[in-house]
């Protein structure tokens, strides 16, 4: 009986390796989409949607803090870009704009790296 419990905890973890080694590829392509997205813009939205369809899987696991880090780098980054077309007819506009990417670009290297690693982002 107990050989039927250690087996059935054996592949209830091996279960949970497989997912989570399924989870982290899925969080590196969207790392992925949000370098590609500097050229092919609609990458970062299709990357988003992928973040908040599979938030829900990733939930206590070190890949929810990808997740959010993800998450907020979208957002703030859609956020900057506005203001920055905004102040693009007073040509400062343009500053902002390319603090914007190098941000973005910052965020996603450093997530791949510390993902890579096998570190959890800090979301503060």
């Amino acid at each position: 009986m107990s050989d039927t419990i250690i087996q059935g905890q054996e592949q209830a973890d091996q279960a949970a390796a497989m997912r989570f080694a399924e989870n982290k590829q899925f969080t590196q392509i969207i790392y992925i989409l949000q370098l590609v997205s500097l050229v092919i813009g609609i990458t970062a939205i299709v990357g988003i949607v992928m973040n908040y369809i599979k938030l829900g899987e990733v939930r206590g696991t070190m890949l929810e803090s990808h997740f959010r880090w993800q998450i907020r780098t979208f957002w703030f980054s859609l956020l900057w870009s506005v203001i920055g077309l905004i102040l693009s007819f007073v040509m400062v506009g343009f500053l902002v704009l390319l603090a914007a990417v190098v941000w973005w670009i910052y965020r996603a290297v450093k997530g791949l790296i510390y993902l890579n690693d096998g570190r959890a982002m800090y979301v503060k």
